[in-house]
């Protein structure tokens, strides 16, 4: 990846954990990347869905920004696990109306982003 290209263009090029966190100079352990890369890059999809409104125009800081809830998506996995984390609907209990609990997950919601 050059430094010629924009961030849209950087990010389009990266399409591991490992690729996102190298990119934005996150230091990782590869052990915790290993066991939970599409829960981090999920976590972190998450995180900029939240903030994309609140994104200030100027790049740099868009890149600050984005390093910053990259590092938190990783650390959530430092110090958690997946099942604590619940990033992915199919880890997510719901109630259900005749009593007990579900983890259904309709296809809509599968192949929503």
């Amino acid at each position: 990846m050059e430094d010629t290209l924009t961030l849209a263009e950087a990010m389009e090029d990266l399409v591991s954990a490992e690729d996102f966190l190298d990119y934005f100079a996150v230091p990782y352990d590869p052990a915790v990347v290993h066991v939970n890369r599409l829960h981090i890059l999920q976590r972190f999809h998450d995180y900029l869905s939240k903030q994309a409104p609140n994104l200030p125009p100027e790049e740099e800081m868009q890149r600050g920004i984005y390093r910053l809830w990259l590092e938190r998506a990783y650390q959530d996995f430092v110090t958690s696990d997946s099942l604590t984390e619940k990033v992915f609907a199919v880890f997510q209990n719901v109630s259900k109306p005749d009593g007990g609990m579900s983890s259904f997950v309709s296809l809509d919601k599968v192949f929503r982003s």
